[in-house]
């Protein structure tokens, strides 16, 4: 069973957030944007509010770990958040697969 719900306390998360770097304001915005959202976020969505802070990505990754999230989804939210941005850019993009 594949678990596609992760709980973590704001306490926890604040103190994540804080210990990346990011300074007070940041992480209050974002927390505050959290609770707007009824503190639900999708992962992709949460990468990005990470990245706006200026989180790098193998910190992001540390978090997501943290939380319990494994590497496949956290792999699989990055190449999302990338395709969202290349359609944003370019419209939507053909796939081209190839097979042997």
């Amino acid at each position: 069973m594949v678990r596609n719900s992760f709980l973590v306390s704001k306490v926890d998360l604040k103190k994540m957030i804080t210990s990346l770097g990011v300074n007070e304001a940041g992480t209050e915005e974002m927390l505050a944007k959290l609770d707007k959202m009824h503190r639900h976020v999708d992962v992709v969505a949460f990468i990005g509010m990470l990245e706006k802070l200026g989180v790098h990505g193998k910190d992001i990754t540390n978090v997501l770990r943290r939380i319990g999230i494994g590497d496949t989804d956290i792999t699989q939210a990055f190449n999302v958040l990338d395709e969202e941005r290349i359609e944003e850019t370019f419209g939507k993009v053909s796939r081209i697969t190839l097979v042997d």
